[in-house]
């Protein structure tokens, strides 16, 4: 079934339509979840959650195309992770940077490790991981990120600067190399 009918019968309230669009979405979903949450049983509970949203407001969802469908599930999941992650982190509690301090570059390491990478990028502490995660992989703004999170864009910027140095720190101990 593709997507448009899928989207169309998931509004109409038919069950086997919405195993399917579960099935079809649960595991890429509980990765992204899994990226703020840090832990399976977390992880879990946001995706209960966001698609008890998601069915519940998908009457109002208006298909858009290839890919539409998939960016508005990440949306909610993306946040009812931060609604987790709030109730039980303070995110205001990282100092600022000089932000005349050049931000680490990562892109200098090979790609070779990339389950490695995501390991390490979950062993971050919260406020750095999900900074980073907001930004290096959602692509947000240090603006919207302050939005989300209730903070500054200064303590962002900063929460990201520290991600990344602690990412680079963590990527050459376990011996990858810049540039190969």
């Amino acid at each position: 079934m593709d997507e448009t009918e899928l989207v169309k019968r998931c509004q109409q309230t038919d069950r086997k339509a919405q195993e399917l669009l579960y099935a079809r979405f649960a595991d890429k979903m509980f990765r992204v979840s899994y990226r703020y949450m840090k832990s399976d049983m977390d992880a879990e509970d946001v995706m209960i959650v966001a698609f008890g949203k998601v069915f519940n407001a998908i009457r109002s969802f208006n298909y858009q195309g290839p890919g539409s469908l998939e960016a508005w599930l990440r949306k909610i999941v993306i946040n009812e992770s931060l609604m987790g992650l709030r109730k039980k982190h303070n995110f205001n509690l990282t100092e600022r940077i000089d932000e005349t301090v050049p931000e680490p570059d990562l892109k200098q390491f090979s790609e070779s490790g990339a389950d490695d990478i995501y390991k390490m990028i979950t062993q971050l502490p919260t406020g750095y991981r999900t900074v980073f995660s907001l930004s290096t992989i959602e692509g947000y703004r240090h603006e919207e990120i302050a939005t989300m999170l209730g903070i500054s864009e200064g303590t962002s910027r900063s929460q990201l600067f520290k991600a990344k140095a602690m990412l680079k720190k963590m990527l050459t101990r376990e011996g990858f190399h810049y540039g190969t």
